[in-house]
C-alpha cells in the first residue's frame, strides 16, 4: 500500500511539473502575440497606405525619375548661369512678345503673369517684370529696381486672389545655380492649391 501511494505521488507531482511548463509555454506564446500584435498596431499607424504612397522606396521608378529630374535641374542651372550676364534673350523675352504661346493669368504694364508648364502644385504661376533692365536675379538688384520689386509682389497677390488661394499660398525666388535657378530674367511663383510643408527643401 505504501508503495503504491508513492507510485501516485509521484506521478501527480509528473502531471503537476508538466502542466506547469504548459502553462508557462502558453503564457510566453500569449506575451509574443501580444507584442507581435503591439508592433503590428504601431507599423499600421505609421506605415499607413499614404505614407508609403508619399514616400518612394528606395530604388524605386519614382525614386530614380526624382533623383534624375534634380539632376537635369541643376545641369539647366549651369547651363544657363553661364551665358546670365551675356544679355541674351531668354524664353522670358519671347513669351512677353506674344512669340511663342502660354496661359497668362495677369499682364498690366510692366509685369506679366502665366501658367508655369512644369506645375509643381495645382496652382503654378511664373510672375516677371516685362523689362529685365539688368534684373537677371535678385542678387543683382539695385535701388533703381526696388519699384518693379514692389509691382511683382503686388502682382503676386492679385495673381493669387485670382486663383481663389488668397488664404494659402508662397511665394518663392531662386537665385543662382545653387538655388537650380534656370531663367536669368528675374520671376517669381507663385505656389498654392495645397498644403504647403515645411521647411520646403
Amino acid at each position: 500500500t505504501t508503495s503504491f501511494v508513492s507510485k501516485e505521488k509521484s506521478i501527480k507531482r509528473f502531471f503537476s511539473k508538466q502542466r506547469a511548463t504548459t502553462m508557462a509555454a502558453v503564457t510566453s506564446s500569449s506575451m509574443l502575440l501580444r507584442s507581435f500584435s503591439t508592433a503590428g498596431r504601431i507599423a499600421r499607424i505609421f506605415l499607413t497606405r499614404e505614407s508609403i504612397r508619399v514616400l518612394p522606396r528606395i530604388g524605386s521608378p519614382r525614386s530614380v525619375c526624382t533623383t534624375r529630374a534634380a539632376h537635369n535641374e541643376e545641369a539647366a542651372a549651369k547651363s544657363a548661369a553661364a551665358v546670365a550676364d551675356t544679355g541674351a534673350p531668354t524664353i522670358f523675352d519671347k513669351i512677353i512678345a506674344k512669340e511663342i504661346p502660354s496661359e497668362i493669368v495677369y499682364e498690366d504694364e510692366n509685369v506679366l503673369a502665366f501658367r508655369d508648364i512644369n506645375p509643381q502644385a495645382p496652382v503654378h504661376v511664373l510672375v516677371i517684370p516685362k523689362s529685365r533692365d539688368g534684373l537677371t536675379m535678385l542678387g543683382k538688384a539695385e535701388p533703381k529696381h526696388v519699384e518693379v520689386l514692389g509691382q511683382l509682389l503686388h502682382a503676386s497677390k492679385i495673381v493669387a486672389e485670382k486663383e481663389g488661394i488668397l488664404d494659402g499660398f508662397r511665394v518663392v525666388i531662386n537665385n543662382g545655380v545653387e538655388a537650380c535657378q534656370s531663367v536669368y530674367h528675374l520671376h517669381l511663383h507663385v505656389l498654392g492649391g495645397r498644403q504647403m510643408k515645411w521647411p520646403p527643401g
